[in-house]
């Protein structure tokens, strides 16, 4: 009974169809609802209606929509619940068993009034974030009327659409009100923010330190603050970055020299920052502009913003946590409706493009939230090629628009082990001065190559050798006389009398940290060309036998999430693969479950819980299962979960937000391949 139409137009085409509708539809539930009524009448037949839970908990009115018209106005107010509780049989009967209802013959009729003649009908329920919100209805008028196996799965395809929908909508705003929360957070701070590493130079600023220096924000990264203080200022700064490091925030007075060359009196309170191992970071430092406004009152606010900068730390630190948890939920969605469309259609690339969005947005929020690095400032192996790509973007806005950037590189580039936060400020350290030797525009060249040089090689001491990485950065700008070239890596040395310190210095002390060396060349009205070498790092190769003892085929599932929505989206990513899934919303139930004699092959968990943490949760189970592999979930990153995350050979960690593939690819990785199952769906949960 599956009309013509749609079977000569592919389901999953209408899906995706429907799915790319009911996205723009948005937050607006009677445009949802509207939307999928049409589609399930259209997909299936003869009428189909929609009916959602308001925010107080009652029905709103009926979507209902049928070829006939006036057919299609009579059932609406026949069948139309707007206003009641969902307390009568049908509903607490979807609610608690989130499976179909099929209704023929007098069952079917009771639905409605008499003379509505409905023959047959199909109640399918709407499930949002684990909580019945609705349900989709279908209805037939012929004698002998009823819906086939197929048609039921259809409108259940069709109803869990309708909860995609919904869910990621609320999610969209929860996601926005998030981000006006960090906008807030950030621009509601009158007095200048600037975070220096431990040896004085900035990581972070924000827009009013900018003015008090008189220089843009952007431009402030990488740059020393003595640069800005006199020779007695350098030294109370020196003495007061080793008192933070003791643990002891200081506040006081001193006067800065703006780029200007003009002079501001300002009180800085500076309080210590560490790593996720405890380890002394650098130093947060709150400036206010006290030149017009020296009173006996400017000690105690500093005292006040200090305790106010802790706490902004703490909440920064969960709302990174939330804002993947929220991105998540969208990046699944967006997967789920890429996966049902064909490539190069346009609803294909509508949903590539919010997972492009997605993934920009991630990057923004890391470099929004983090007065430091979250990576916590680890060794990593960083793929060049994954490097350069990286901070192609950051290397385009600091140039301008000017200024043209070509990138050369090689897929055979060695790796190389190094702090990803500091290398990446190195490199665009030398974009900015390569953008300040080209006020009238220009071209900077990038280009990596293996290298393999011989011990005293190079003619400084200490030198790296062997198998290096070869990094080159070339400008068409003016060049530097001999002289300079000579002096331009030393610190403090500038050629422009405005400057508060040249970038050079920086990028150099970052590359001899990594165990690296830098060379300049350059002749007047010749440009600049940077050479820096790295060591490559070593290529471990893995023993027989070594690593992950166990890989077994898998089929049952436990899902172990806080938030509702996130293990919902887990859910559906992984359910078409087969796998016999079971959620719980909290790690007691988890535990209860598992006590009780369920044996999941595979536990998927948040890490951070509020009864529970995600190892704890581990640990309490693997007493029943010592072999349970664990595949842990959470927005933030290894290095910031540091001890808090231990991962054995039989567990693995997989940050926010993710897609279907990377998940079905960590749970591959970690398990072995996905149930072999012919002709059976999942069971409902």
């Amino acid at each position: 009974m599956t009309h013509m139409g749609v079977m000569a137009y592919p389901l999953r085409y209408a899906l995706a169809d429907l799915a790319l509708a009911l996205s723009r539809a948005g937050a607006n539930p009677a445009e949802v609802s509207s939307t999928a009524a049409r589609a399930a009448a259209d997909m299936i037949g003869d009428g189909a209606g929609v009916q959602l839970l308001r925010d107080d908990g009652r029905y709103e009115e009926i979507s209902y929509h049928h070829l006939d018209d006036e057919r299609s106005r009579t059932l609406a107010r026949s069948l139309d619940r707007a206003g009641d509780t969902p307390d009568d049989e049908f509903s607490t009967t979807l609610a608690a068993s989130r499976r179909p209802i099929v209704l023929a013959g007098d069952p079917a009729a009771a639905l409605g009034h008499p003379e509505d003649g409905i023959t047959a009908a199909v109640l399918c329920p709407v499930i949002v974030d684990n909580t019945y919100a609705g349900f989709l209805i279908l209805t037939r008028h012929t004698a002998d009327a009823f819906y086939s196996t197929p048609e039921v799965e259809l409108a259940r395809d069709i109803a869990g659409e309708v909860s995609l929908a919904v869910s990621a909508a609320r999610a969209q705003e929860r996601l926005k009100a998030a981000e006006e929360r960090y906008h807030r957070v950030l621009e509601t701070i009158p007095e200048g923010v600037l975070q220096l590493d431990p040896d004085g130079v900035a990581t972070y600023a924000n827009e009013p330190i900018g003015v008090v220096l008189g220089m843009p924000r952007a431009e402030l990264i990488g740059v020393s603050l003595r640069g800005f203080l006199d020779n007695v200022g350098q030294k109370e700064l020196d003495r007061r970055i080793a008192e933070c490091k003791t643990g002891r925030s200081t506040v006081g007075a001193t006067r800065l020299m703006r780029a200007d060359g003009s002079r501001r009196s300002v009180r800085i309170s500076m309080m210590p920052v560490r790593d996720d191992h405890g380890e002394f970071a650098g130093v947060l430092c709150m400036i206010t502009d006290t030149t017009d406004h020296i009173d006996a009152r400017g000690l105690k606010r500093q005292l006040d913003h200090l305790r106010r900068l802790d706490s902004l730390g703490q909440l920064i630190g969960g709302l990174s946590h939330d804002f993947n948890n929220l991105m998540t939920v969208v990046a699944g969605s967006a997967d789920m409706i890429l996966t049902g469309t064909e490539e190069g259609s346009q609803p294909h690339q509508l949903a590539q493009d919010i997972l492009d969005a997605v993934a920009t947005g991630r990057t923004l929020t890391h470099q929004l939230l983090a007065f430091g690095r979250s990576e916590g400032n680890r060794p990593e192996v960083i793929p060049i090629p994954d490097l350069l790509t990286d901070v192609q973007s950051l290397f385009s806005r600091t140039l301008g628009e000017r200024i043209g950037l070509d990138l050369t590189f090689g897929p055979d580039v060695w790796p190389v082990k190094a702090e990803r936060g500091p290398l990446e400020q190195a490199l665009v350290n030398l974009a900015a001065n390569a953008r300040d030797a080209m006020l009238h525009g220009g071209m900077v060249r990038v280009t990596a190559t293996n290298e393999v040089i011989e011990p005293g090689q190079f003619a400084t001491e200490g030198a790296p050798a062997g198998k290096l990485v070869h990094l080159i950065v070339t400008d068409t700008g003016t060049g530097m006389e001999e002289e300079v070239r000579k002096r331009a890596l030393e610190p403090f040395f500038t050629t422009r009398p405005t400057a508060a310190g040249l970038g050079l210095a920086t990028t150099a002390g970052i590359v001899t940290n990594l165990g690296g060396h830098i060379e300049l060349e350059s002749q007047p009205r010749m440009g600049t060309t940077v050479h820096i070498y790295l060591p490559a790092a070593e290529e471990r190769k893995q023993a027989e036998g070594e690593g992950r003892t166990k890989q077994a085929v898998i089929g049952r599932v436990l899902i172990v999430e806080d938030q509702p929505d996130v293990a919902q989206l887990v859910q559906r990513l992984i359910a078409p693969a087969g796998y016999e899934i079971a959620v719980a919303t909290d790690a007691l139930t988890a535990v209860t479950q598992v006590a009780s004699g369920a044996r999941p092959d595979l536990l998927i968990t948040d890490v951070v819980m509020p009864t529970m943490t995600g190892p704890e949760l581990a640990s309490a189970l693997r007493t029943h299962q010592p072999d349970l592999p664990v595949l842990y979930m959470s927005g933030y990153s290894a290095a910031s979960l540091g001890p808090q995350l231990h991962l054995d050979d039989n567990s693995m960690l997989l940050e926010k937000p993710f897609t279907r593939s990377t998940l079905l690819g960590a749970i591959r990785s970690l398990c072995g391949p996905q149930p072999i199952r012919q002709n059976e769906a999942p069971p409902p949960q």
